[in-house]
């Protein structure tokens, strides 16, 4: 009896023994830790999906840095959370994947206002290189002779390889007055340029109307904003009014914007029911078709030319894609950009948000966009001695076409 008490009192020991060893694991390696609680102020939620992970290495990287690292305190642990984000959303791979911290976030909501301060260019990601999608028109990039295409090398003398676009994005923005210089290289060259940039508040704009002297009505059409709808229909019916049955639509320097934009101006040239575009959100799923919801008030009477290049992108591919393929306006000028990706913002926290790909774009035929873009039906090159000259000989292609019409 006593040999069977002894044996469960060491049981009873051992088993205590045990348990205290593991709290006091456990105690260490709690205290260890950072506060993530506290960096984040979020609670640890079980992920949708099921993740087989091993963060340690994560914990032991920022226990490092706290340790050793001669600049741990040039940033918060909220800024070090921020950092960590963003290295997951480029971890895809994808330049139009990107976390917006709270900075970035705010200049991002400044553009889609349609009003910042920066050099007024839209820039992506092309064969891996940052690259110039378009200058907008009058703005600062416009006026210094930037063209879309123009890849992007140097940032004054930061070198670009590998640079995402949010971060090219908060070094090419600046303070009014202020220059930057960009080292390019464009096209058909092999030596390098530096163009020197007075920064300037970039005050977005969305079209301008134009009735020529020979009859035939201009829309120039810069982007896709949230009041693109609405301002391009009002020039569609300032274009009814005009008597005028020639239409130009300049895409030129577009870089897109809304889909909704897009899917509604198409709607005013193609009939109601009619594929505009799909949307591919992987393999295995079935693309989701928007169509045509009117009213259509372009008609058989009319005709239409559309002016694209390098600098017609996202939207603008989309829009020019349905107007080609439905047979309703001829495409003039150069191949466009062939961003054709589908990117959700979501917001985060109230001061962050993440923009996500969620699908590409495909033309009505069921044709991706990315990554070559659309061709054009007639292919006219503006070179640089058209600038200089100001000669537009895709303008001037497209006026003869109506003209024979």
């Amino acid at each position: 009896m006593l040999q069977k008490n002894q044996k469960l009192s060491y049981i009873i020991l051992s088993l205590i023994l045990l348990l205290g060893i593991f709290r006091f694991g456990y105690y260490l390696g709690y205290n260890q830790r950072p506060e993530i609680d506290k960096v984040t102020s979020v609670s640890h939620k079980v992920p949708t999906t099921e993740v087989s992970a091993d963060f340690e290495p994560f914990w032991k990287v920022w226990n490092i840095l706290n340790e050793k690292s001669i600049h741990s305190k040039d940033a918060s642990n909220q800024d070090r959370v921020w950092g960590a984000i963003e290295g997951l959303a480029s971890s895809l791979g994808d330049p139009y994947t990107i976390f917006l911290p709270p900075v970035e976030n705010k200049s991002f909501n400044e553009e889609i206002a349609g009003s910042f301060e920066g050099i007024g260019a839209e820039i992506g990601i092309k064969d891996d290189i940052l690259t110039i999608i378009a200058p907008l028109k009058n703005t600062p990039s416009f006026v210094a002779g930037l063209k879309a295409g123009d890849k992007i090398l140097k940032i004054d003398d930061v070198i670009t390889n590998d640079m995402s676009i949010d971060k090219a994005i908060s070094l090419i923005r600046g303070v009014k007055g202020t220059v930057v210089k960009l080292t390019i290289l464009r096209d058909g060259e092999s030596k390098t340029r530096e163009i020197a940039i007075t920064r300037d508040k970039i005050d977005v704009p969305s079209l301008e109307t134009e009735l020529r002297k020979d009859g035939i009505f201009v829309i120039s059409f810069y982007n896709f904003s949230e009041k693109a709808t609405i301002l391009f229909r009002n020039a569609i019916i300032e274009f009814i009014d005009s008597g005028s049955t020639k239409l130009i639509i300049d895409l030129r320097g577009n870089p897109g914007g809304y889909l909704d934009s897009a899917i509604s101006i198409a709607s005013l040239f193609v009939e109601e029911g009619k594929p505009i575009v799909g949307e591919k959100f992987g393999d295995n799923k079935e693309a989701k078709i928007y169509r045509s919801h009117g009213p259509r008030l372009f008609n058989e009477n009319m005709s239409l030319v559309v002016l694209v290049d390098g600098g017609s992108a996202s939207a603008s591919e989309i829009l020019a894609g349905a107007l080609k393929e439905h047979g309703i306006g001829v495409l003039v000028g150069e191949k466009t950009f062939g961003k054709g990706s589908v990117q959700e913002l979501i917001d985060i926290t109230p001061e962050t948000s993440l923009k996500v790909t969620i699908a590409n774009w495909l033309t009505p035929s069921g044709a991706s966009i990315s990554p070559d873009g659309l061709s054009p039906d007639i292919e006219v090159v503006f070179t640089d001695e058209d600038f200089r000259k100001g000669i537009d000989p895709q303008m001037n292609k497209a006026v003869e076409i109506l003209l024979k019409k």
